[in-house]
């Protein structure tokens, strides 16, 4: 059987780098290769952040809490379907202003202050690093878990199955990967939550064997009404200041498409919100005592499906952590080539050469999240609980920059900070993490209460927004002007 699904895998992934290469032929610049040319029709971009949205959180994350918290495990949808719906309704029409990475956006925002621009540029590399170290260690240990091979053997096999194909045909490939995989994603997920239900008697057995608060309306009895909303207000936090879900704007046809496919992305993310809280449930009504509520997911995948569906399953396991990984990946190589290249250098990467520098930079970027993956749980524990103080400020950023036009650089510096530092006050303190949930609450209170008492005691932008979209127009040209 391990066998059969090493053997399962390889092939699976010599499938989608089929896919980045045929894929790949027709790009002849940078605008290509990062973003797709701007032309992404509506499917592709519904596609992409689908799959992105069911990422390593949703496969082992959400199932995992569902295991031990029951219907709590739906809040992961519930809170990553409002943010997108949000992000269609709030951020679609940024598609017009060509932006090409989500720190060019926020310091557009602020007159185009270049401190702005590089302080998100750095946030954002050292958050894609973070996010894809942690894809990798989730997909290791995954793969490892079905596998019989050792952890670092995994991880290898992870981080080289996606670095392949994202090289090949940058983010082309990764948005007709995503989309492939998203079907494989919820074929998988739908399948397994029906085998899993029968093969513990039924729905109303499944329930039973469920501890009394777990099956309250959103397991509120067991997890609190006020970690209940945070943890749905940090799913969609993350939505909202995710580079990655930006691009997806950045890349999208028009306006419209983008704003579509968000839409629908919500909608079916809504309805997909119960399913992983469905086999987190069955995997507990199977056994209470699995030793890491991580592996509830592929527990089921072994034990309960059918060979042939069960290779089907982890393989849909599987795209979720590649669907992420590539997305974080091309996101982070984006804020290198627009932004952390001008920044080192005092110029913009000669267009000629974009594409090249691109892929160079892919490949040291994952290698560099592999080697936080290899060295140790701790150390990408600590990277992603980073993440999460990062996304409060970036979110609010966004937010105050788009709605209120008072909003100037020293408050956009004072919201960074501000929910950085609240953030990391509440993860610090036992209590007050364990009194919230996780820190978003208060973060994004006390960035927002920040970013506007410094912007108003402050004087306005130099710079109107069109001198400022100017400027960085004229910016983003120098590396795109030979096609």
């Amino acid at each position: 059987m391990e066998s059969v699904f090493v053997f399962a895998f390889i092939a699976y992934m010599c499938a989608m780098i089929a896919v980045g290469f045929l894929v790949s032929r027709h790009q002849k610049s940078g605008e290509d290769f990062l973003l797709g040319g701007r032309s992404l029709p509506l499917l592709l971009t519904l596609g992409t952040t689908v799959a992105t949205m069911v990422g390593t959180g949703s496969s082992m994350g959400a199932v995992g809490f569902a295991y031990l918290n029951g219907w709590a495990g739906t809040l992961y949808g519930v809170g990553g379907a409002v943010g997108v719906l949000l992000l269609a309704w709030l951020f679609a029409p940024v598609r017009q202003l060509k932006f090409m990475t989500m720190s060019e956006e926020l310091s557009y925002y602020v007159g185009a202050h270049p401190l702005i621009k590089n302080l998100v540029a750095c946030i954002i590399y050292v958050a894609s690093i973070g996010w894809l170290g942690a894809h990798i260690l989730g997909g290791g240990m995954y793969l490892s878990w079905l596998t019989g091979l050792d952890t670092t053997t995994a991880k290898l096999l992870i981080a080289l199955s996606f670095t392949i194909y994202v090289v090949i045909g940058g983010y082309t490939a990764v948005v007709w990967t995503d989309s492939i995989q998203a079907i494989l994603l919820f074929a998988g997920f739908i399948l397994m939550a029906i085998f899993s239900v029968q093969y513990v008697g039924g729905w109303d057995a499944m329930l039973a064997n469920q501890p009394r608060e777990n099956v309250t309306w959103f397991a509120v009895d067991k997890i609190g009404f006020l970690p209940a909303i945070s943890l749905s207000l940090a799913v969609l936090v993350g939505i909202l200041a995710t580079p990655s879900f930006r691009q997806r704007i950045y890349s999208g046809k028009n306006v419209k498409s983008v704003r579509q496919s968000f839409i629908y992305s919500g909608i079916i993310y809504l309805a997909f919100s119960s399913i992983p809280a469905i086999i987190g449930m069955s995997a507990y009504a199977m056994t209470e005592s699995l030793e890491n509520s991580a592996f509830a997911f592929p527990h089921i995948a072994l034990n309960v499906m059918p060979m042939a569906l069960g290779v089907f399953i982890i393989i849909a396991g599987i795209s979720a952590t590649l669907s992420s990984a590539s997305s974080d990946a091309i996101a982070g190589v984006s804020v290198i080539m627009r932004d952390l290249y001008r920044l080192a250098t005092g110029n913009m990467p000669p267009p000629s050469k974009v594409v090249l520098l691109s892929r160079v930079s892919l490949v040291l970027t994952i290698g560099a999240a592999l080697g936080f993956a290899l060295l140790s749980n701790d150390i990408i524990s600590y990277i992603t609980k980073m993440i999460a103080i990062l996304m409060s400020g970036m979110c609010v950023c966004g937010l105050l920059g788009r709605f209120w036009p008072r909003y100037n650089w020293q408050g956009a510096a004072a919201t960074l900070f501000t929910g950085m530092l609240s953030a990391l006050a509440i993860t610090l303190n036992n209590d007050w993490n364990t009194f919230w949930g996780n820190p978003v609450i208060p973060s994004v209170v006390c960035a927002t209460f920040a970013g506007i008492l410094i912007s108003l005691c402050t004087g306005k932008s130099r710079l109107d927004s069109e001198h400022a979209l100017a400027i960085l127009a004229a910016e983003r040209a120098e590396m795109e002007e030979s096609r």
